[in-house]
This record gives C-alpha cells, sequence and structure tokens, in this order.
C-alpha cells in the first residue's frame, strides 16, 4: 500500500491549473466515462448513434456533475472564507459539517480548531488583562508609600516599610509564578524523580509554613498526621505544591484555627488532605479556584490567583490529582479541604 501511495505521488498533475474543484471533478468524471464509452464503441463495432443525443448526454451529464460536486466544494469554500477571517482576527465562523466523507471530517476538525483558537486567544487577552491588573495593585501601594515618605508625610519606620517589603514580596512572588506558567506552556520544565519519605518531606513543609505563619502575625496551629510512605516524585515542585495548599489555609483560617495535614495510602497512591477551619470554597467555584487569576478572596488578601493554578499543574505532571473536596458534616466551621493523590511511582 505504501509503495503503490509512493508511485501514486510521482505521477503528473495535469488538473493542477484548473482553479475550481468543481471543474476538475467534471474532467476527470467526463474523461473517465469518455474513455470507457469510447472502450464500449470499439466492443461494438462502432455503431452509430446520433451527434444531438450525444451532445445532450454530455451536456446533461456536466449538469449533473456540478450540482453533485456543488455540495461537496461549499465546505471547502467556507474554510477558505473562515481562514481568512481568522487571519484578520474573527474566531466566531464555523463550516456546516453535515457530510459524512473526509471533507465533513476536515469541516469538523476545522470547527474544532476555530473553536480552540479561540478559546487560546480568550485567554491570552484575560492573561494579559489580569497580569496588568495584578502588578498594577503592589505597584500603586509601594509608589505611595515612597512618595508619603518623600513628601514627609509619613516616615520610614518599620509598620511602614514592613508594609513595602509585603508589597516586594507580593510582586517576587507573581513574577515567580508567571516564570513557572511561561515555562509550563513552553513546554520546557523538566521533572526529576527523587525518592521522597513523605512523613520528613511533610514536617518540612509544616515547620516553613509555621514560620512564615508567625512572621505574617496569623495565630494558628498545624497538626501532621502522615505515616512512613515513600514516593518518587519532583522534591522541589511537589513543595511547591504543600507550600502554597498551607499558605492558603493560613491565611483563611480563623484566629486560633488548626490547619491539619492528614496522609494515608491507598493501594498504589498516597492521599494527602490538606484542611482548615474557615469559611470554605463555595460548591460553584471548587472547580474555578484550580484556573489561572481566579478571582474572589484571593485578589483582597495578597494573593496572586496563579498558586493553586501551578498546584494543579504539578500535581498533573506526577500523573495525580488535586481537588476540592466536602466537608464532613456536622463541623461547625466547614473549612476548605483540599485532596491530593499521587502515584508513589509515577511513570
Amino acid at each position: 500500500m505504501n509503495l503503490l501511495r509512493r508511485m501514486l505521488g510521482w505521477l503528473p498533475r495535469p488538473l493542477d491549473p484548473v482553479r475550481s474543484i468543481k471543474a476538475k471533478l467534471s474532467l476527470a468524471l467526463g474523461l473517465a466515462g469518455g474513455v470507457g464509452l469510447l472502450i464500449f464503441w470499439w466492443s461494438i463495432d462502432w455503431m452509430p448513434v446520433e451527434l444531438s443525443w450525444f451532445a445532450i448526454a454530455v451536456a446533461l451529464g456536466l449538469v449533473t456533475l456540478q450540482v453533485m460536486a456543488h455540495g461537496a466544494t461549499v465546505p471547502l469554500r467556507e474554510m477558505t472564507a473562515a481562514a481568512r477571517a481568522m487571519a484578520r482576527g474573527d474566531y466566531t465562523r464555523r463550516v456546516r459539517a453535515t457530510s459524512r466523507d473526509e471533507v465533513g471530517e476536515l469541516a469538523a476538525a476545522f470547527n474544532q480548531m476555530a473553536a480552540d483558537l479561540a478559546a487560546a486567544d480568550q485567554q491570552r487577552r484575560e492573561l494579559i488583562a489580569n497580569v496588568s491588573h495584578e502588578l498594577r495593585t503592589p505597584i500603586t501601594a509601594l509608589r505611595g508609600l515612597l512618595e508619603n515618605i518623600v513628601d514627609g508625610v509619613s516616615r520610614a519606620e518599620p509598620e511602614t516599610m514592613r508594609t513595602a517589603l509585603t508589597q516586594t514580596e507580593r510582586l517576587g512572588r507573581l513574577v515567580a509564578e508567571l516564570l513557572d506558567l511561561s515555562r509550563l506552556d513552553a513546554g520546557v520544565v523538566p521533572m526529576a524523580h527523587d525518592p521522597i519519605e513523605l512523613r520528613e518531606f511533610l514536617d518540612g513543609v509544616v515547620r516553613e509554613a509555621r514560620v512564615n505563619a508567625d512572621g505574617a502575625g496569623h495565630d494558628v496551629r498545624f497538626e501532621l498526621t502522615v505515616p512512613r510512605i515513600s514516593l518518587t516524585g519532583d522534591r522541589e515542585r511537589l513543595h511547591q505544591v504543600f507550600a502554597n495548599l498551607l499558605d492558603n489555609a493560613t491565611r483563611h483560617s480563623p484566629p486560633g484555627g488548626t490547619v491539619t495535614v492528614h496522609a494515608e495510602r491507598q493501594d498504589d497512591h498516597v492521599l494527602i488532605a490538606v484542611t482548615d477551619e474557615g469559611e470554605g470554597i463555595p460548591p460553584a467555584d471548587r472547580e474555578r479556584v484550580f484556573e489561572r487569576f481566579t478571582r474572589g478572596v484571593r485578589a483582597q488578601d495578597g494573593g496572586t490567583g496563579l498558586g493553586l493554578a501551578i498546584a494543579h499543574w504539578v500535581v498533573q505532571l506526577h500523573r495525580g490529582t488535586i481537588a476540592v473536596t466536602d466537608p464532613p458534616a456536622g463541623r461547625a466551621h466547614p473549612g476548605c479541604h483540599i485532596h491530593v493523590s499521587l502515584p508513589l511511582h509515577p511513570a
């Protein structure tokens, strides 16, 4: 079959100069029919046929070919017009795909491509708008603080400088997370395969979160319940995931609340639950929190809206899952319950 395709590829293409596919179909079928008719006449010793009837038959055949070929070529013309519209930035054009042949499959694939390009263009616009907004907020705050110090309205006291440091740290987190997302989109982030002892790993993450919570003035307690489990993964990336989850849980916990980290083995996976005692996430928003720049409380408490999106990507990179689950019934504070499932030995 491959040899036959290569041989056919070497054949000349005499119909390439013809600019209409309907004309190509008409010529191809007309030539084929003419050759068949000549062979038929030769087989019956050139039986005489009136030229008028022959002309009528040829004309009717050409008209029939034009009508039948119209439905096959309309999707191609629509795709040409839609592609030109896409080049101008219009991704709303679609092709009517009703046939079940190769042209219909091409039209369906074209529509899917147009939808994907429209979604990508919308994400690009939202990304630019959200990045501009996220950068403007800390820059405006820093500018106001510095102008007040320069104008003598306020002094460079520790509290004022601490506020400036907080805004600078927020800018640093945003830039680092944007770099992570750019590497993700470019597909240039290799994943390490390190042996990880889960209890020691999470204990280190919790100690760091406790120090950060004390430094930020959050009055929370941490409880860690993790058995001896070993897994394989990228230690740095997984540290980024759980540091972000614990930071979110700390910021959303009430004063004196408890942040719990619990892990258990389930067959060839390990399930890690991070729980706080805050307001929780409404069911309607539990899928959206893993999208980039999700708006809501996160926009008001110093978050960038990128941490959970990056956590979702890292967990997927490890062939795992991450989700917000329902809190147990009867709790005074429902809190946010995030479950991370990781394979012990990802492919």
